[in-house]
């Protein structure tokens, strides 16, 4: 039977819903062909103007619909309803090709006659685009909220979770990254309806994850759906998720930015978007611009101005703001200072307000301001970090310090210059508190997140090594995330203290090293309990030179153990740790008057050192705090432990034997003080060491001992865990832990290691039961071989069973077991 025009347009509607756009594409043409009269052409026309738009086709697209449409002579004459339909259609060309004023134009004529409930809906859809990007973002919520009830009310759930999945966007445009999570969740079930919509969400997606710092997540995720866009032939929609890859790699990768931007242009010109090849342009230069090695590749000035004017005809003013404050910045760093003052104006977002901070800091500093730098600087960090302080979730509230690299190098590298301590104290702490000052509020009991837990780990141990590129792990990883981020809410900061402050809180043996890095440039700010502080350059050349080999030869010599050539191995790295030691410590410790008891803070760029094992800090006790104020801060909790708990998990050679020795110190402890008593702590192992059970002893003892399997998730740090009877325990099972242990031990391989993120801060699964409110958490940042842990660790137990702190119980342990190994106390161990 053959197909009637009306036939074939809705089976075009159908195959253009489903993503099956060349399909949709002949059948429409078809229909067309078919067609009996100017309405029916009319509307049929523009289903295709939408499909062709999609395909890379925007100027047949407008020409049919302004064919379609006629002129002012009169050569087609059509209803108000179809004129509606071809005035929505040009309105949303319009928003493709950047012309958001047009586009409101055409979109007003359109919403004005349409009645129909689903085309109302996808006009006013395309309507809040224009509005997001012309600002207007209340308005453009309220398109969106208006569509979403039409949508529902004709009973259309894929065209309402759009809606709802764009309003997720407003909300990141405003900077909820919470809301914009909880939005594009909700509208999940639209990325499961074709490959087209998945990607449409997960492009937006991306941006959220972008937005909160977790980049590398953001660009695989942009990565694959440039791919998917790129099998659909849908170039546009292809080389608009290469322009947000672009965004994202140019806060860590300038040249891979430069490329992808350029590619996205030229995607942009072939398909005649030049709005959008302006903002590529843009991109492009500000890759270039920031490049400290740009040479030849260096924009000439002509260009930029170009491009700011491009992007300013295109509507696109704050993108054209951050091109040219980039370009005030490069040209102050090679000491042309443009005259005249750099505005802040009342409707700039929040990336360009940063750089707004970060230009006048780079100015002061090119005019030999320092003071003025400093000044600048902070004043960008404050207003980054009271949007900062909205987040609970360790993960998000360390990363979003990437926005404010920039003016945390500037500052940092204006308070080296200065060569004064209180000066150096106050930015190292600004840096060390940016990624550490939210104290969470402990999410609400949630059957569901449990659940969801308890799934992953059932995965962990099915799919093994290749798990998170399971699809399952990666829907739960993403639920578990948005739930913790939208629940761990932020209660309170801890304040920065000041130098005195510090001073006054350090015991007579007792010195603190403040490693401050910045641009090349390493010193540490020596601060004894008696006497002046004093900031010392350490030997970063020679530093530098020997971390890249240190954890190589620290897991070799742990899996060697006294093999025939671990002498080799171990004189190798008695040699690389001596030559560390000179480079960073000793000048301190000699200037500190050779304490006792050692603080230490440091940046992310030394994460994963072994301090306990460097030659100079042999032999004394050490704690590496987040930062002083959060080392002051605890200075009031009682860090003795009363009760302790053990839990060892499976195939750890002496794991029982390390646990046994070590709860036997605590009940020694105990029949000594009370003979008719003791102390009998917890031990679980076997089947009896689930996940459940450890969780729910964590909340009950004082320390908390962990001996198992770990594994460190590069990514996902939260994801990093240990292996129990049931499977994984999670660092977001320590989110379920309402009032966790004061001391927490991991005896686990790889369990202390560190994620660097940017801004220079380190996060790892030892922080996240800092987060969670423990006091210190031993813990080594590499592999320790089982014999080593089991003795050293079950020594330890007999210093805290007396009562020692957590930095003294192990300095102790070493001294007594003539073992020298990586575990750090962090936080706050004295």
């Amino acid at each position: 039977m053959r197909l009637t025009a009306d036939d074939l347009h809705a089976r075009g509607v159908a195959l253009s819903n489903r993503g099956r756009l060349t399909a949709a594409r002949r059948a429409l043409r078809a229909a067309g062909e078919r067609a009996t009269s100017p309405e029916e052409r009319a509307r049929i026309a523009g289903t295709l103007a939408y499909v062709l738009t999609r395909t890379g086709h925007p100027d047949e697209a407008e020409r049919i619909c302004r064919e379609a449409l006629g002129d002012q002579e009169g050569a087609v004459v059509l209803s108000q309803a179809t004129a509606a339909v071809l005035h929505g259609q040009l309105g949303a060309l319009a928003v493709e090709r950047g012309d958001f004023d047009g586009a409101l134009a055409w979109l007003e004529l359109a919403t004005s006659a349409e009645t129909d409930l689903v085309r109302s809906g996808n006009m006013l859809m395309n309507r809040s685009v224009a509005l997001m990007r012309l600002q207007r973002l209340a308005e453009a919520r309220a398109d969106l909220d208006a569509a979403a009830d039409r949508f529902a009310a004709a009973g259309e759930p894929n065209s309402r979770a759009l809606s709802v999945h764009n309003a997720g966007y407003v909300a990141l445009l405003e900077g909820d990254l919470v809301t914009a999570l909880e939005r594009m969740s909700e509208a999940r079930p639209l990325a499961a309806s074709s490959p087209v919509n998945a990607a449409i969400c997960d492009q937006d997606r991306a941006e959220v994850l972008r937005e909160a710092g977790q980049v590398l997540e953001a660009e695989s995720t942009l990565e694959s759906v440039a791919r998917s866009f790129g099998a659909a032939h849908m170039p546009q929609s292809r080389a608009e998720a290469e322009f947000h890859l672009a965004r994202s790699l140019i806060t860590h990768d300038l040249g891979r930015a430069a490329e992808v931007a350029t590619a996205a242009a030229r995607r942009f010109r072939a398909l005649g978007s030049t709005a959008w090849a302006a903002r590529a342009d843009g991109l492009r230069l500000r890759a270039l611009l920031s490049m400290s090695d740009a040479g030849r590749r260096r924009p000439s000035a002509e260009q930029v101005q170009q491009a700011i004017a491009a992007l300013e005809r295109a509507g696109f003013a704050s993108e054209a703001r951050l091109l040219r404050l980039t370009t005030l910045i490069a040209r102050a760093r090679r000491g042309e200072i443009d005259r005249g003052g750099i505005r802040m104006r009342p409707d700039d977002p929040q990336p360009v307000r940063l750089l707004v901070h970060e230009a006048r800091a780079v100015q002061a500093t090119a005019r030999g301001r320092d003071a003025d730098t400093r000044r600048h600087a902070a004043a960008g960090l404050e207003s980054l970090a009271a949007w900062q302080r909205s987040f609970g979730a360790l993960d998000v509230a360390s990363s979003v310090a990437m926005h404010g690299n920039g003016l945390m190098f500037e500052g940092l590298s204006a308070a080296i210059r200065s060569g004064r301590p209180e000066v150096l104290f106050e930015w190292s702490e600004r840096a060390r508190h940016f990624a550490h000052q939210v104290m969470p509020v402990r999410p609400p009991r949630d059957p569901q997140h449990a659940a969801d837990l308890a799934q992953l780990r059932l995965l962990r141990e099915e799919t093994g090594v290749s798990w998170e590129r399971d699809p399952r792990v990666r829907e739960l990883r993403e639920r578990v995330r948005e739930r913790q981020w939208a629940t761990a809410g932020g209660a309170a900061t801890i304040p920065r203290v000041g130098l005195e402050t510090l001073r006054a809180g350090l015991e007579s043996d007792t010195a603190m090293l403040t490693f401050v890095y910045s641009r090349g440039v390493m010193v540490c700010l020596v601060v004894p309990a008696v006497g002046a502080p004093r900031v010392i350059h350490t030997d970063w050349a020679t530093a530098s030179a020997q971390l890249p080999g240190l954890r190589a030869d620290l897991d070799v010599l742990a899996a060697m153990g006294n093999g025939p050539m671990a002498h080799v191995v171990r004189r190798a790295l008695e040699s690389r740790l001596a030559a560390l030691s000179h480079a960073l410590v000793e000048d301190g410790l000699r200037a500190a008057g050779d304490p006792r008891r050692v603080l230490i803070t440091a940046p992310g760029i030394l994460a994963g050192l072994p301090w306990t094992m460097l030659p100079a800090m042999r032999g004394r006790s050490m704690t590496l705090a987040r930062s002083a104020s959060r080392w002051i801060a605890a200075r009031t909790r009682d860090r003795r432990g009363h009760t302790a708990g053990f839990a060892v998990g499976p195939d750890v050679a002496r794991g029982a034997e390390e646990a046994q020795s070590a709860a036997f110190a605590w009940e020694v402890a105990g029949h000594a003080a009370d003979p008719l008593a003791g102390r009998v702590p917890t031990v679980l192992q076997g089947s009896e060491a689930r996940v459940s059970a450890v969780t729910a002893m964590a909340e009950e003892v004082d320390v908390l001992h962990l001996v198992a399997h770990g594994r460190h998730a590069i990514d996902s740090p939260m994801l990093s865990g240990l292996s129990l009877a049931d499977g994984t325990l999670f660092g977001y099972d320590i989110d379920l832990i309402d009032s966790p242990p004061k001391t927490v031990v991991l005896s686990a391989c790889e369990l202390g290691r560190s994620s660097v993120r940017w801004g220079a801060e380190a996060m790892s699964m030892a922080h996240g039961w800092l987060h969670a409110g423990a006091v210190c958490v031993i813990a080594a940042p590499v592999t320790v071989a089982d014999d080593v842990a089991a003795e050293l660790l079950a020594g330890l137990h007999s210093g805290l069973a007396a009562g020692l702190a957590p930095a003294d119980a192990l300095s102790l342990a070493s001294q007594e077991t003539g073992l020298v190994a990586p575990f750090l106390c962090h936080g706050s161990g004295f």
